[in-house]
C-alpha cells in the first residue's frame, strides 16, 4: 500500500485558511491536517512528530505548511521548522501567512513586467510608495522590491513613526533597507506619490487609498497596482481586471486585484504542487514564490 501524500498546517491563528487548504487539496495533498494556535516555542515539538514517524520513503510525502497572519512570525516560524529536521527525515516545508508572500510576490513580478513592457527596464532605481505598506502583504512587497533594486517606502495612515519602525524592523529582519513615509493625511500622501515611479495599493479591502486628485499630483507615476477586489478600488480608475491598462488622468498604467490574483494563485499553486511532487525536500517562501511568479508571467509573454 503506497503511503498517502500528508500536509500538516501550522498556525498561530484561531483557524487555517479554508482558501489554504482548498489549494492543498487540489495540489495533490490527500490528508490535511490543521494546527491552530501554534505558538513559535512549539514548531520544534510539532515538526519532529510529524517527521519521525514516517521513515524516511515516508517523509517524502510528507509537508508542512505555515500560515497566519504575521510575515514575520511566519518567517520565523519558517527557520525553526528548518531546523528540527534530522538527517534522513527531513521534508518539505513552505510559508504563506494569509497568502502574503504569494500575493506579493504576483503583485511585484506584474509590476516588474509591466515597467519591462512600457519602459524597458526592471524596478532597479525606481522609487517605490507601499500605501498599507505595514500589512503582511505591504511588507513582503517591500523587500522583494528593494531585492530588485528599488528604493522603497512604506506608507502607514497611522503615521510616520507607525511606517518607520514597521520599516525598520521588515528591512532588518530580511536584510533590505525600508523607509517609513506617512500616509496620515491627504496632504502626505499627494507629496509621496509626487516622488513615486510606482505606488502599490496594499491597504484594507474597501479602503480608496489614492482618489482621482491624489493622482493628479502622480506626475512621475509609471505602474499603479492594487490588490484590492472589494469595491471602491484601492486606487481609482484601476479595474478589478485591469492587466496593465492605462490609467485615466496619469501617464501610467493600472494593474488590478483579480490581474494580481491570477498570478498569485498559479504561484500558490505551483508551489504546493512542487512541494508535493519533490523527490529531494524543498523550502518554499517568499523568495522562490517571487521567482515562480515571474517565470509564470515569462510564459504568458512567450505564447
Amino acid at each position: 500500500m503506497e503511503r498517502p501524500y500528508i500536509l500538516h498546517m501550522f498556525t498561530p491563528g484561531k483557524q487555517m485558511s479554508p482558501f489554504d487548504i482548498n489549494m492543498a487539496a487540489d495540489a495533490g495533498y490527500q490528508i490535511i491536517v490543521p494546527y491552530t494556535d501554534v505558538a513559535i516555542d512549539g514548531i520544534t515539538g510539532l515538526t519532529q512528530d510529524a517527521i519521525f514517524s514516517r521513515g524516511p520513503k515516508g517523509v517524502q510525502r510528507t509537508g508542512i505548511f505555515i500560515g497566519g497572519r504575521d510575515a514575520l512570525l511566519a518567517a520565523d516560524m519558517l527557520t525553526r521548522a528548518q531546523k528540527a529536521m534530522v538527517k534522513p527525515f527531513v521534508v518539505s516545508l513552505m510559508a504563506d501567512p494569509s497568502g502574503a508572500y504569494t500575493t506579493a510576490a504576483g503583485m511585484v513580478a506584474s509590476v516588474e513586467a509591466a515597467l519591462k513592457k512600457h519602459h524597458r527596464h526592471g524596478l532597479e532605481g525606481q522609487q517605490v510608495v507601499i500605501l498599507g505598506g505595514t500589512g503582511p502583504v505591504g511588507r513582503i512587497a517591500g523587500v522583494l522590491a528593494a531585492q530588485a533594486g528599488a528604493e522603497v517606502r512604506l506608507s502607514s495612515r497611522n503615521g510616520i513613526d507607525v511606517a518607520e519602525e514597521a520599516a525598520q524592523k521588515t528591512g532588518a529582519h530580511f536584510g533590505v533597507t525600508l523607509h517609513g513615509v506617512s500616509g496620515g493625511d491627504r496632504a502626505a500622501i499627494r507629496t509621496s506619490v509626487g516622488e513615486a515611479d510606482v505606488v502599490l495599493a496594499c491597504a484594507a479591502a474597501g479602503v480608496q487609498v489614492l482618489s482621482p486628485e491624489d493622482l493628479t499630483h502622480a506626475k512621475r507615476l509609471k505602474v499603479a497596482a492594487d490588490v484590492n477586489a472589494v469595491p471602491p478600488e484601492g486606487i481609482a480608475g484601476v479595474g478589478v481586471m485591469d492587466d496593465a491598462k492605462p490609467l485615466a488622468g496619469t501617464q501610467a498604467v493600472g494593474i488590478g486585484a483579480l490581474a494580481i490574483g491570477n498570478v498569485k494563485y498559479q504561484t500558490q499553486h505551483r508551489l504546493l504542487v512542487q512541494m508535493c511532487a519533490a523527490e529531494k525536500a524543498v523550502v518554499l517562501s517568499f523568495t522562490e514564490a517571487f521567482a515562480t511568479a515571474r517565470a509564470f508571467l515569462a510564459e504568458g509573454k512567450a505564447s
